[in-house]
């Protein structure tokens, strides 16, 4: 083949890998844009409507009261949106005000116009369809389709058109032999050097997959828009992946919205240095199927970066996704076997969330195929994912890296499964402990786990460092532990409402009650208003919640500690009920259940007993919660509620508590406002409630006979009376 002949077939096929190329970055741009101008326009709706709200004499107090608003309120300005529409020039005009006046006023309007702004986040709600946010969740819908391979095939094909530009321009003279003539020696020889280049650069792309992956990215990006009805079925079931999309653009900045607590906050305000290490971490994320949200990606950059840590986030937040983020990067790696160890009520749900979000196998250590399981994951790699029970049986294969999910269950070190876990830790590089309460109260719990992933920091982690304050603590413990929370990274959640049902036990309600007290039965005494159901005050209010949720197609999720309290709802409830989740339910019922209660169609009731029901179930679908009676921590109840209050909710979440006036539950709730303040000052914020005792949390005995003691002191006195 002639030197022109294979030059012109080198350029050409450079110059198709280039169209292509340019092609799926132009039909991205336009996809993106398609949100970015609908999105602007909600946005700008919002915060037009907000601004007309605010009365024009609110621009006194950004002057702290320099700005007389008289004169302007005269000349027919009402809202601060009226003096944000019009410029200096033309408030100069109103007699009685200067031009420095003017400029301040416009001013003034223009620093509370930025407030609002910071402050407004764009949230699609299904209850209210309406134009604007139909057009964008159509424009939205088509990256969630296209997926995170579009993005990334989308700047995969930027970097190849930059790379390819130059030596295409270089070798034209090599094309021809009129052009070569023209060209010169020197051209000639540089074009050659050129084609020569394009050919190695072109068979390697192809070599890679590079043209498949962008007629993929092209198809999916130009595929046909959905409808109105598609698109809201599908925000419905992945909200979540609709949000995350509009996050990541936000976080490019192409999106105007809520300042979400600076970058400070989604880093969980790492020491400088070290979120500067983290955020050079490189992340593969080609094995993810799903797009993550910067605070995730970041996530799993610090487990990588340092290798043996904590990821505390609060719950709803995606810890799992960050873990198999970091599981993907590891396989994209070369590794090929990873352990997953968490309670059996979340292994189902490991199972699909592997199966949903990556490209890894996930087998099953658990019943009596454990070993057939084990047999496969040893062969062809991927995700094993084992309880911690199971790991007495477990042999010790070598794994590149191990997950302990609701890692605060190790933190006893006198346990079987603290010390079974410990012993993976020894022998395994990579260790990543996931959990949204390390610790409730005392830093020794806190102590334990850091000592399974860096001991070394224990030196620098005595119970004295409470004393020190939690800028000491947090900078003491950076190394391997990170934590934000939904308010910091999660704007788009609606609000929860909580409200407490107060009513009086009825007549049958008092008598169980004074019989459980004059038993000294704390037990009894918290469950004795369902005691008598069909006297119950309790299940009279719960009756009737559930038949207001029952108008409005709203689904239910009821928690309570007792499967007694449970059975006499369910009875009371009848076939609304879809199951009832409890602790001798085995995980794949429970998770059935869950299903089964996701995709009922309209109103249904799922019954949960607390310890079950807060743990490891995305429950999501619910958007009415009612707690049959207050509980014992504080942490308990957060727990069950944010199982509805998590990434991927699109409605508001309504919170009853059921409590009597005259038993136990007000005293109750007094004492557990105290230690939720408590809990929140020091272990949410990762703080040493050790440094101060009155921070560390009453023992469910020692809470229980103050209670039964005051309630028999309170009850003998109102007899005697």
């Amino acid at each position: 083949m002639g030197s022109g002949r294979r030059a012109r077939e080198v350029v050409g096929r450079a110059g198709r890998l280039r169209e292509a190329a340019r092609g799926v970055v132009a039909e991205r741009a336009a996809a993106v844009g398609a949100v970015v101008d609908a999105h602007a326009r909600i946005f700008r709706g919002l915060v037009r409507a907000e601004l007309e709200g605010i009365p024009v004499e609110r621009l006194k107090e950004v002057t702290e009261g320099r700005l007389q608003t008289g004169v302007l309120a005269g000349a027919g300005y009402r809202t601060v949106a009226q003096v944000c529409g019009v410029t200096a020039q033309e408030l100069v005009r109103i007699p009685g005000i200067g031009g420095p006046t003017a400029s301040q006023l416009v001013g003034a309007a223009r620093q509370i116009e930025e407030a609002v702004e910071l402050s407004t986040a764009v949230r699609i709600d299904p209850a209210r369809p309406d134009e604007g946010s139909t057009e964008l969740l159509v424009a939205l819908h088509r990256l969630v389709v296209a997926g995170p391979g579009a993005r990334r095939a989308a700047a995969e094909a930027a970097e190849l058109d930059e790379l390819l530009a130059a030596p295409m321009e270089a070798a034209r003279p090599a094309c021809g032999w009129v052009r070569g003539v023209l060209a010169g020696a020197g051209r000639r020889a540089e074009a050659r050097r050129a084609v020569e280049s394009l050919e190695k650069q072109v068979a390697f792309a192809e070599a890679d997959g590079v043209p498949l992956r962008l007629a993929q990215a092209g198809a999916d990006l130009l595929r046909p828009g959905a409808g109105e009805v598609e698109v809201r079925v599908e925000f419905e079931h992945r909200a979540a992946e609709f949000y995350a999309e509009l996050a990541l653009l936000e976080e490019e900045g192409r999106l105007s919205g809520v300042e979400r607590g600076g970058r400070g906050a989604a880093e969980g305000h790492l020491p400088d240095g070290l979120a500067e290490q983290v955020r050079a971490e490189p992340l593969d994320d080609r094995g993810c199927t799903v797009s993550l949200r910067g605070y995730q990606a970041f996530g799993a950059r610090f487990a990588l970066a340092r290798r043996r840590v904590m990821i505390g986030d609060e719950m709803g937040l995606g810890k799992t996704v960050q873990a198999l983020a970091v599981l993907a990067h590891l396989a994209a790696a070369g590794e090929r076997h990873f352990l997953v160890v968490c309670p059996a009520s979340v292994l189902v749900n490991w199972q699909r969330e592997t199966a949903d979000r990556t490209t890894l196998a996930a087998h099953r250590y658990h019943g009596q195929e454990r070993e057939t399981a084990r047999a496969q994951w040893l062969e062809r790699g991927g995700v094993l994912v084992a309880t911690y029970e199971s790991l007495r049986t477990l042999p010790a294969d070598p794994v590149a890296a191990l997950v302990v999910d609701e890692a605060h269950f190790v933190k006893n070190p006198a346990a079987l499964r603290t010390r079974l876990v410990a012993e993976w830790t020894e022998r395994t590089e990579r260790v990543l402990f996931l959990t949204g309460t390390p610790m409730e109260n005392r830093v020794e719990e806190f102590r334990t786990l850091i000592g399974h992933l860096q001991p070394e920091l224990l030196t620098g982690l005595p119970a004295s460092l409470g004393v020190a304050g939690s800028v000491a603590f947090r900078r003491a413990v950076a190394p391997a532990y990170l934590r934000r929370n939904q308010q910091d990274v999660l704007t788009e959640l609606p609000d929860v409402v909580r409200v407490d049902e107060w009513d009086e036990l009825s007549g049958p309600d008092r008598e169980a009650y004074a019989a459980a007290v004059a038993e000294g039965n704390f037990m009894a005494m918290r469950r004795a208003a369902y005691a008598r159901p069909e006297h119950s005050a309790k299940l009279r209010r719960l009756r009737e919640l559930v038949a207001e949720a029952a108008e409005s197609g709203h689904k239910v999720v009821v928690f309570s500690y007792f499967r007694e309290v449970l059975a006499t709802v369910r009875d009371a409830l009848g076939e609304v009920v879809a199951g009832t989740v409890a602790g001798s339910v085995a995980a794949e019922a429970r998770q059935e259940l869950v299903d089964a209660f996701t995709a009922a169609d309209g109103h249904a009731v799922l019954l949960c007993q607390i310890q079950a029901g807060g743990l490891g179930l995305n429950l999501q679908a619910a958007n009415v919660v009612v707690l049959c009676e207050p509980q014992l921590k504080p942490t308990l109840e957060d727990q069950a509620v944010a199982r509805a209050q998590r990434m991927g909710q699109i409605r508001r979440v309504r919170v009853h508590r059921l409590l009597a006036t005259d038993g136990l539950d007000r005293g109750l709730v007094e004492l557990l406002r105290g230690k939720a303040e408590l809990f929140d000052s020091y272990a949410r914020r990762s703080e040493l409630a050790e440094s101060a005792p009155e921070a560390v949390d009453v023992s469910d005995r020692a809470l229980a006979v103050r209670i039964v003691e005051d309630e028999q002191l309170r009850l003998a006195a109102k007899e005697s009376a």
